[in-house]
């Protein structure tokens, strides 16, 4: 049945909403629309972390903000989080899969009304479905302007899409083209930085590795090793007031 086929289902803990293929060309880029993840399981899982996040950063004072998907998310929990990251005040806003509508939601919801702070790390576009690579890129932008709204104080790095899959896919090429509009479109964005922190991971047989990515799809620990130390550098030049991101 026609209906049954456009629900919203889980992949994994991943929420997958069937794209609208009937949006004429005039309604709204559906990736710049805010919106919530939702509740597929019942159990108020995203919200409650949502909920957490405006709640905790009451007491907070960080100097720099990560806000994104599972990627940032999954970053806290390593041992380059709190060697790199903690020592410079950091807040880690991470979630559970989430597209670009879910983070705009979020920053329309209080996740940043709370804090000020000097930076703000966006890494967010790899898990919406259904999106053409310049909705995504829009729906990016959007968060950016709702970020220079809210903190007009901070500088905001948008890290670049990695490759995902174990072979060449199409969202491997959506990915890369995600980058390519933000690249042209980012540097007449005030106080906004692109970075791309890819080290290079496709090989030369046009593979991924399982040790870089545990599932083609998320960074193993040795994958966040590869991407961040760059992040880094470019955080301490920023913090320190020497102009934009470094060349990498």
């Amino acid at each position: 049945m026609t209906g049954d086929r456009r629900r919203p289902r889980l992949v994994g803990f991943f929420i997958v909403v069937p794209r609208n293929d009937t949006m004429s060309d005039g309604d709204a880029n559906p990736a710049a629309v805010a919106a919530p993840v939702p509740d597929m399981c019942g159990d108020g899982t995203w919200m409650s972390l949502h909920n957490h996040y405006v709640a905790s950063s009451k007491d907070k004072e960080p100097e720099v903000v990560f806000i994104g998907d599972s990627n940032v998310l999954l970053l806290h929990q390593l041992e380059i989080w709190r060697d790199l990251f903690s020592p410079l005040h950091a807040l880690n806003f991470g979630g559970l899969g989430e597209g670009t509508q879910h983070v705009l939601w979020r920053l329309e919801n209080g996740e940043l009304e709370h804090i000020k702070p000097k930076i703000i790390v966006l890494w967010v576009g790899t898990y919406n479905m259904g999106h053409t690579a310049e909705q995504i890129a829009g729906g990016i932008q959007a968060i950016v302007q709702s970020m220079q709204q809210r903190q007009p104080q901070a500088k905001v790095i948008v890290l670049g899409l990695l490759p995902r899959g174990k072979n060449p896919n199409p969202l491997r090429e959506r990915n890369r083209r995600v980058n390519e509009v933000l690249a042209d479109t980012l540097p007449s964005t005030p106080n906004a930085v692109f970075l791309d922190l890819d080290p290079g991971f496709v090989q030369s047989d046009g593979t991924l590795s399982h040790n870089d990515m545990f599932d083609y799809l998320h960074l193993s620990r040795l994958g966040y090793s590869r991407v961040c130390p760059a992040l880094h550098k470019t955080l301490l030049r920023l913090l320190e007031g020497r102009g934009t991101a470094p060349q990498l």
